[in-house]
């Protein structure tokens, strides 16, 4: 089992940046990629961003591609999610998720991941 916590959500003014962390623990030797999705009340999980490994391939949603960026500290085995530009429509709750599958593709569906953190705020104001 793979357990995941985030960190580094809150409040930002539209324009602004925040990095949300998430720090994986137990069987991290089985993970080969994490992504980073968001979700808002009545709606479904979106994807954010993906990082894939060995290698290190990335993956963005249209709607990030330019302002975020995916990153990874394997000695911490720690996913980050840099977010610049922040506008209000980033605003949700962001859940980090491990994939547990080998291989070289890059989930981009949450169906993809097997296990999932607690969900960080952000929420940026205009």
């Amino acid at each position: 089992q793979v357990q995941l916590v985030e960190s580094g959500g809150g409040l930002v003014q539209a324009g602004g940046s925040l990095r949300l962390s998430c720090a994986a623990s137990g069987r991290t030797f089985s993970m080969y990629g994490m992504g980073w999705f968001r979700q808002t009340p009545g709606k479904e999980r979106e994807f954010v961003a993906a990082v894939r490994w060995p290698g290190g391939s990335t993956y963005y949603a249209d709607s990030v591609k330019g302002r975020f960026t995916i990153s990874r500290d394997n000695a911490k085995n720690t996913v980050y999610l840099r977010m610049n530009s922040l506008k209000p429509e980033d605003t949700a709750v962001y859940y980090c998720a491990a994939d547990q599958t080998p291989g070289l593709r890059v989930g981009v569906t949450s169906y993809d991941y097997d296990s999932w953190g607690q969900g960080t705020q952000v929420t940026v104001s205009s």
